[in-house]
């Protein structure tokens, strides 16, 4: 989460895109990339980055079921984030050895993640908890917790986010343009991974 201030959310349709995208986000200095589980392709896509990819750390996002962190790590990735968070879940990212990043949105949930030995949670939907006012309202009584904000994030909210203390990074699809990929302009998302990983500096 300290790597890099933007996690982008990819979604890879076509898996001749996956290395080419991720090249150009690490050019621009965009290291940490969560490959979703949303398509029949995404763990060969996974598998594709981190065979072809120097430099990329690749993991897994949209975990939603116990075997997928297995799948996950024999694909190459090297960590998973989940949209939230079951006994079932962590179980299993302990079993199968992958860090995992969980998905909470309320009180209740960062106090039953960090229960279960998480202290680094991804808030989400971040925009409908009410992203930047929540996590400074968490901030004062769980301190403990650090935050990935996912969802609505953009690269104007994202500096404000960043800059409070329990935030490590932000999690955003708008480094991953659908007609930049589509149209192979790797220029293009580099200049947009470049512009994000300057949004750090903590």
């Amino acid at each position: 989460m300290r790597s890099c201030p933007v996690m982008p959310v990819i979604v890879i349709d076509d898996l001749e895109t996956a290395v080419p995208l991720a090249r150009a986000l690490v050019a621009g200095g965009i290291k940490v990339l969560e490959v979703t589980l949303r398509t029949p392709v995404a763990l060969a896509a996974v598998k594709a980055i981190a065979d072809n990819v120097p430099g990329a750390i690749v993991g897994v996002g949209t975990v939603v079921r116990p075997e997928q962190f297995a799948e996950a790590k024999a694909a190459g990735a090297v960590f998973a984030v989940t949209p939230g968070l079951t006994p079932k879940l962590a179980a299993a990212a302990r079993e199968a050895g992958i860090p995992l990043l969980p998905g909470v949105m309320t009180p209740s949930e960062v106090i039953a993640a960090l229960e279960e030995g998480f202290d680094a949670l991804k808030l989400f939907p971040a925009e409908q908890a009410g992203s930047y006012a929540m996590l400074k309202a968490l901030g004062g009584p769980l301190p403990q917790a650090l935050f990935c904000p996912t969802g609505g994030v953009t690269v104007e909210s994202a500096p404000k986010l960043l800059a409070l203390p329990n935030v490590g990074c932000v999690g955003g699809s708008w480094l991953c343009p659908k007609d930049k990929i589509a149209a192979g302009d790797w220029d293009a998302i580099t200049a947009i991974a470049r512009e994000a990983a300057a949004l750090g500096g903590k």
